[in-house]
């Protein structure tokens, strides 16, 4: 499944047990009639995949929902839903400066004002 809307919060990448498990939150607000504001998880090195983006972005995020059961104390028997990303695609129109590639200097163009005819005329006619 893919969810798409833009970034409302990103929160830190947060480490739990000893064994540890990282865990990282993303909200994201849908554009339909209704916005919608919606918590993704992502665990363990998915945390990793959020670091480029940032607030106000409008992306689309793949998601698996997983769901478990719990016994209570009680014993009553509860159960639980999240939603967990595990790619996201940034969706904004606008290039960002960090994507575009270094341009060379301008020495490196050659100067129209030293263009000479005989040293470069290599056509056959």
């Amino acid at each position: 499944m893919e969810l798409q809307g833009k970034i409302k919060m990103i929160d830190e990448t947060k480490t739990y047990g000893n064994n540890g498990f990282r865990k990282r939150e993303l909200v994201i607000t849908t554009e339909e009639q209704y916005p919608q504001h919606i918590l993704i998880e992502f665990v363990q090195d998915k945390t990793d995949l959020l670091n480029p983006f940032k607030v106000g972005q409008e992306i689309k995020v793949s998601i698996n929902i997983r769901g478990r059961e719990w016994v209570n104390p009680q014993g009553e028997t509860k159960y639980f839903n999240s939603i967990q990303g595990w790619r996201v695609e940034n969706l904004s129109a606008a290039p960002s400066s960090a994507d575009m590639p270094p341009m060379p200097p301008a020495e490196a163009f050659e100067s129209a004002n030293d263009f000479n005819e005989e040293e470069h005329d290599d056509l056959p006619f």
